[in-house]
């Protein structure tokens, strides 16, 4: 099996070599290089491409948010945001910006892996305590998202979508292709104006764009 290869951006060198520390003693990990900003971290990928960006979102030089909107636009790799409690409305920009998920900097070791796998995998990730914080509501209770124009195929899609599902997931469990399952979402992305899956995941749970 191929080692999934990851990019740390963090300014903190006490982050990034702990982190770094964590993935090279696992032998599914490749550390391609470690960056205190955006721009070295983009530099280091397009040198060699990664799989995924753990990505710090306040940084020096360039920040987290614009590293992913470049990152998510000339296709360098997943980017994982790394966060704290502190950074609701930032969080908020880089999921917009095309990041796969986010992760609270306070994980374990195995957390941290297991998040990194599951964006390699397609799944979004999102931590049910900061959603809460962003939105101030119960996660899932999606009280603001407007499903009165969706056939109750498509609320199944969103609602599987909105929970990390990937399209082999959704397939499996819906009984139909992982075809099927693109199309669903691609039409369901261009009826609400979104660019990307985790974008309407937000958007379901939030009832925000």
């Amino acid at each position: 099996m191929d080692k999934i290869k990851v990019i740390i951006a963090d300014d903190s060198d006490f982050v990034r070599d702990g982190m770094k520390i964590i993935l090279e003693t696992d032998g599914g990990f490749e550390v391609l290089g470690c960056a205190s900003n955006g721009r070295d971290a983009i530099e280091i990928a397009r040198k060699d491409k990664p799989d995924v960006f753990l990505m710090d979102i306040q940084m020096p030089e360039m920040d987290g948010i614009e590293a992913t909107k470049i990152i998510v636009s000339e296709g360098l790799g997943k980017v994982l945001i790394l966060t704290t409690f502190d950074d609701d409305d930032l969080v908020r920009q880089a999921i917009a910006g095309g990041a796969s998920g986010y992760l609270i900097k306070n994980h374990t070791p195995d957390h941290l892996k297991q998040t990194i796998r599951s964006v390699y995998n397609g799944v979004s990730v999102m931590e049910e305590t900061l959603l809460g914080s962003l939105t101030g509501t119960d996660m899932g209770a999606g009280s603001a998202f407007d499903g009165s124009d969706y056939s109750e195929r498509e609320l199944e899609i969103v609602r599987a979508v909105a929970e990390g599902l990937s399209n082999k997931e959704i397939a499996a469990k819906l009984f139909i292709s992982e075809g099927t399952v693109k199309n669903y979402i691609t039409s369901i992305l261009a009826k609400e104006g979104l660019s990307h899956r985790t974008a309407l995941a937000v958007y379901y749970l939030t009832g925000k764009k």
